[in-house]
């Protein structure tokens, strides 16, 4: 079952249960799933919308999700916040699990020495390798300002 056929489940179920929070965040998924598709239909790069342009794409929402919470913590409005992080929790569902922080920089760790990474120049080298073997689990905003607070100090 494709990542597109389990939200659209998801979503049919939700119409039954007559949840409103997640009737109105899956209708949000679907309805950006159609501008991709249509995307990637037009144009001269025609191809089929796979799992991975629906991962982007949930991984977008998930980082506008995190933003509007700051905000909404900072400004003090507890009834947006808690739609948001709703929101928040349905589309991560989606989504490998994130590795947390202490992970993170293990992991940064690790490329760092395997790189011989020794000044800030290098970060781009690490991070394309973090890319390349974690792009799932690995949140790379908080990876990107770990990876520049240890190399800018060699």
């Amino acid at each position: 079952m494709s990542l597109k056929e389990k939200i659209e489940s998801n979503y049919n179920n939700s119409l039954k249960s007559k949840d409103k929070a997640q009737i109105s965040t899956y209708r949000l998924i679907l309805s950006s799933i159609k501008d991709i598709e249509i995307a990637n239909r037009s144009g001269p790069n025609k191809k089929e919308t796979d799992d991975g342009d629906i991962k982007k794409l949930l991984k977008k929402m998930i980082k506008q999700r995190d933003e509007s919470i700051e905000i909404y913590k900072k400004n003090n409005r507890q009834d947006l916040l808690e739609i948001e992080q709703k929101e928040h929790e349905i589309i991560s569902a989606f989504l490998p699990k994130q590795l947390g922080e202490e992970e993170t920089k293990k992991i940064c760790n690790e490329m760092i020495k395997k790189l011989n990474a020794s000044s800030i120049k290098d970060m781009g080298k690490v991070i394309g390798l973090l890319k390349k073997e974690y792009s799932d689990t690995l949140d790379f905003s908080k990876a990107g300002a770990y990876l520049k607070e240890v190399l800018s100090k060699k």
